[in-house]
């Protein structure tokens, strides 16, 4: 996992559209990075709409949003269309971007424990500097915290 004050990590990614997506295309922008368990499920979709809802709001700080999750390309695709997404959705099906991130990792739910996305989300500046992290963190959370550091004087 990176630390706040450090590079974050690169990646190159196929999006919702089978296009490769890597960080260093938004360079001189800040990112705002989350990652979701799987797209189309309550939580997930509390997030990324929020994230969507919040999104002029995001721009206006000189910002943009990727979504990052184990999901396939078609999935992703369908689900951004369904909910008109303003933003790429990445696929990292061998979750090596997410375990990069400290995003994938032992869970439980209903008494069995697995491997699986922990949602999260980051902020990177425009020099690509990890700004700020929230690992474990709950879909409206997500949105009001990355919203709020954004919108930070200075």
């Amino acid at each position: 996992m990176p630390d706040v004050g450090k590079k974050a990590p690169a990646f190159t990614l196929e999006n919702q559209d089978g296009q490769k997506v890597a960080l260093s295309d938004h360079e001189g922008r800040t990112v705002v990075l989350f990652a979701y368990p799987k797209a189309a499920t309550p939580g997930c979709t509390t997030q990324a709409c929020g994230f969507r809802d919040a999104y002029a709001d995001i721009e206006g700080a000189g910002a943009v949003v990727l979504g990052i999750s184990p999901d396939p390309v078609g999935k992703l695709q369908r689900w951004r269309e369904k909910q008109s997404f303003p933003y790429d959705l990445l696929s990292d099906p061998d979750h090596a971007v997410l375990e990069r991130y400290g995003a994938w990792g032992e869970k439980k739910m209903y008494g069995k424990t697995y491997e699986g996305v922990i949602r999260s989300h980051w902020v990177i500046g425009p020099d690509g500097t990890l700004l700020d992290q929230h690992i474990r963190i709950s879909p409206k959370d997500s949105v009001a915290r990355a919203l709020e550091f954004l919108q930070q004087p200075g």
